[in-house]
């Protein structure tokens, strides 16, 4: 927490003058049971009425500005925490940009999004109770003992019984909840996480019939998160009754005590009254320090978990001396294994294979034979574990994530679509294209009528995640923002799927007319498909069994055989 916690260091100013202010706060309370001595002692007692008016203008002043100086306290307390909030949810999200698809896999999604919420308005909590409380239950314990013992030190030996009592109330609250609010945060991510899990799958949930389970199983996280939630509060909960006790007793003892004192003629009835109060402040700065330790352990767990997302180092890094490369040329695999962690064996071995420009390359296999993985590989979503990828010679590993990226226009198994216009969306790649630019696009993408039948056509809406539109319609607008971008390499990860037959063949044809000067590659599950394509890959468990075109894979490949019989009638085959 410490670590998180010095990343203050930005807002010393502002914390400066908190302090500052602060001390100015506390000084004027601090003054005001002495004041109020002097009233009882001086101005009661001697019945003098135009020291009693002085003394009630000097606290009225004294109280005026306790009040300033509090809203002013506030204020810098608020903008320092909200920013210190902003900030870690800049660093955070940051963060996770820059982590490769081994990172999010291994924290889990739920979780991320917890701890950028949920975890940061945590320490943004801590931060301005520090800031407010923290700064000045110190100053305030302090000064209020020394006001106490300058009233009467023979009286202040009750503090000497008190304050440690107090103390071990502290330390054994604090050792209790910081494990439950450990428990707390875990309960949260799971709870995000069916949540998340239900509202994504909703349409599946409601076809099987499975909205009772998916409710009980929602019942069952909840509870777990509020029971451990309510135990955590009812161990909180124990503090302000023993504290509000102990301040009670405190407060009888002072008054039998001082009692006794002023009978003795030990002590002035002014005296004690001011002696009570700083007694209160005592105990009130004792509290507000309790209050704190019950936010400390929860905030500590979120500290914990915030740090271990900023230590968590991306698998993947920019080179320090990078190289470039020019447009596209070629595109070589050479012996690429690949093995996703603690896996039992790779997910592909040895993939060799070569791309120039002006080549349309299809990769067909089964499901699980690592044709995804393949593109993984050009795209560094993954590391390959052994060989090499190569364009034009260079190892992608020389080349900045940027520059490379910049080459490859993806389109992934499932169509996103973000939130906004189709033209926001369609120049996710290229902010500078012109309209023309995006209809050209969608035309070769075959999106252009439907788009042009829209209201708004290019500014029509979309929804999150493109839900306003078919499933064909945002594969369509997501292959026509990968052609806006103009990439050297074109990457369809069964990208075709949701078309028609009819639409399929004219978008293939569309692209076979685009790719003079790009490397196209396509993922495909239908033979009919990859049969135009100039060379296919057929993928098995993970290896490369077979490089061709169809007519050469269709006589000589047992693997790309097997595919066609399960799809094509006789007559096709032949």
């Amino acid at each position: 927490m410490i670590k998180l916690l010095s990343r203050l260091k930005v807002y010393k100013w502002s914390i400066m003058i908190i302090v500052i202010l602060t001390f100015a706060e506390v000084i004027a309370e601090l003054y005001l049971p002495t004041v109020m001595a002097n009233i009882v002692d001086k101005g009661i007692v001697q019945a003098d009425t135009a020291y009693i008016w002085q003394s009630g203008i000097q606290m009225m002043v004294l109280t005026l500005i306790s009040i300033i100086l509090m809203v002013f306290i506030v204020f810098f307390s608020a903008k320092v925490s909200m920013s210190y909030g902003r900030d870690l949810r800049d660093a955070i999200f940051k963060k996770v940009t820059s982590f490769s698809l081994q990172e999010f896999n291994k924290v889990g999604t739920a979780s991320l999004i917890t701890r950028t919420s949920n975890d940061v308005v945590q320490m943004q909590t801590l931060t301005m109770m520090v800031l407010r409380m923290m700064l000045t239950a110190p100053i305030m314990l302090v000064g209020s003992i020394v006001m106490a013992v300058s009233r009467n030190a023979k009286l202040s030996l009750v503090f000497c019984v008190v304050l440690p009592i107090l103390i071990l109330v502290m330390i054994f609250i604090g050792m209790k909840v910081t494990p439950i609010f450990k428990k707390l945060q875990l309960k949260t991510d799971a709870l995000n996480r069916v949540i998340r899990e239900g509202l994504n799958g909703i349409r599946v949930i409601r076809a099987f019939n499975k909205s009772g389970d998916e409710r009980q199983r929602f019942d069952d996280v909840n509870r777990s998160y509020s029971d451990t939630a309510i135990y955590a509060n009812k161990v909180m909960a124990f503090a302000m009754p023993v504290i509000m006790l102990i301040m009670n007793v405190t407060s009888i003892a002072i008054v039998w005590f001082g009692g006794k004192l002023i009978g003795q003629g030990e002590m002035e009835v002014g005296n004690l009254m001011a002696f009570i109060q700083y007694g209160m402040q005592v105990l009130f700065s004792f509290m507000m320090l309790a209050m704190m330790f019950v936010l400390i352990p929860r905030a500590a767990a979120s500290a914990q978990r915030i740090n271990d997302v900023l230590a968590l180092e991306p698998e993947i890094h920019d080179p320090k001396q990078p190289q470039t490369t020019n447009s596209v040329e070629q595109l070589v695999f050479d012996n690429v294994s690949f093995n996703f962690e603690n896996a039992e064996k790779a997910a592909i071995e040895n993939i060799s294979f070569s791309a120039n420009k002006g080549d349309q390359i299809a990769i067909i296999g089964s499901t699980g034979s690592g044709k995804t993985t393949v593109i993984n590989m050009i795209t560094r979503f993954y590391e390959a574990t052994t060989g090499k990828v190569s364009i034009n010679g260079v190892d992608i590993k020389n080349l900045t994530q940027l520059e490379l990226r910049s080459k490859i226009g993806l389109v992934p198994q499932k169509a996103l679509l973000f939130t906004g216009s189709i033209a926001d969306n369609l120049r996710y790649g290229n902010p500078n294209a012109s309209d023309s630019d995006l209809w050209k696009a969608l035309e070769i993408a075959q999106a252009a009528d439907f788009v042009r039948e829209l209201e708004q056509q290019l500014e029509a809406p979309v929804e999150q995640g493109g839900d306003n539109f078919s499933g064909g319609q945002k594969q369509r607008l997501a292959i026509a923002r990968a052609l806006v971008k103009d990439a050297g390499i074109y990457i369809f990860d069964d990208s075709f799927s949701a078309l028609d037959f009819k639409t399929d063949a004219k978008l293939r044809k569309a692209l076979t007319a685009y790719q003079d000067e790009k490397i196209m590659i396509t993922i495909a599950q239908r033979i009919t498909s990859v049969m135009s394509a100039t060379k296919i890959l057929v993928m098995d468990e993970g290896h490369l069994v077979g490089v061709g075109t169809h007519e050469t894979l269709k006589n000589t490949n047992q693997v790309y055989q097997e595919i066609m019989r399960s799809q094509l009638s006789e007559e096709e085959w032949a």
